[in-house]
């Protein structure tokens, strides 16, 4: 068995850095005054205009050397105080390799993950590596094929991505948020979804067992048309925390704000 939730590949959606041009204004004091009412300053034509950023890494770390009785609760605490939003542990013919992936909610925080290398965990100590998504979902693609005994190759385009799950899911009108940043209020989910117009009373925000939010949340909408549509939200960024959206079911969201309760 292993865990894992995708955490979208920045090569869409997520990578929502804005491509902004930067302009210097000829007529600001950056230039001085004029020298006479006939001057009159021609910018070169090359322009001063800037590079879009890049994209923000994809914040995953891998693991090396966990215990073979590790669980998803060990790994959060060892990177305690570190927001995680997917672990994933890898096998290899069924039987644990003593690797996994850690994805966590920001991208500053591989370097502090990074600081728990060879530090340890029960008995043993782990070793803590910078990773790339590519690795992460090379993982993803090998872990699936595992567990239905088939060969990567002809697994890896159902399983690079749960992209295609998603496209083939139902909807009903729910979806369900994953990644949220701790402090998101209801405020922040309905201006995340502004297109949709969705009102308060919509947004369920998931609390866990003390009463904290679990980064988890529900959005109902109008219409499962509606909901499907929302999708193009799907890893997009709320603050700085990328998102991921999931089509979901009136069922599972009830049960999850029992849970909660």
């Amino acid at each position: 068995m292993f865990y894992r939730g995708k955490f979208a590949d920045g090569g869409d959606g997520r990578e929502m850095a804005a491509k902004r041009q930067r302009t210097v204004d000829p007529g600001s004091s950056f230039y001085g005054a004029s020298t006479g009412s006939n001057f009159m300053y021609n910018p070169s034509p090359y322009g001063y205009v800037s590079q879009p950023p890049p994209p923000p890494p994809f914040p995953v770390v891998r693991l090396r050397g966990l215990p073979f009785d590790c669980t998803e609760t060990d790994v959060a605490e060892f990177f305690h105080g570190l927001d995680i939003v997917d672990v994933l542990f890898v096998h290899k013919g069924g039987k644990f390799t003593g690797e996994g992936f850690c994805v966590l909610g920001y991208p500053l925080q591989v370097d502090f993950a990074l600081q728990r290398n060879r530090q340890n965990m029960g008995r043993r100590y782990v070793e803590v590596f910078r990773s790339k998504r590519q690795e992460y979902y090379k993982a993803i693609a090998n872990e699936v094929s595992d567990a239905r005994g088939g060969s990567p190759r002809r697994s890896a385009s159902r399983a690079k991505s749960y992209d295609e799950g998603k496209e083939s899911a139902e909807h009903t009108g729910v979806l369900r948020l994953r990644g949220l940043p701790f402090s998101a209020s209801k405020d922040d989910i309905m201006e995340f979804f502004k297109d949709f117009g969705l009102p308060e009373d919509s947004i369920h925000i998931i609390m866990n067992s003390e009463g904290r939010p679990s980064g988890e949340a529900y959005a109902e909408f109008e219409s499962a048309e509606d909901s499907k549509a929302a999708m193009i939200k799907d890893r997009m960024t709320l603050g700085s925390r990328y998102i991921e959206l999931f089509p979901s079911s009136h069922g599972e969201m009830e049960e999850a704000i029992s849970r909660g309760r």
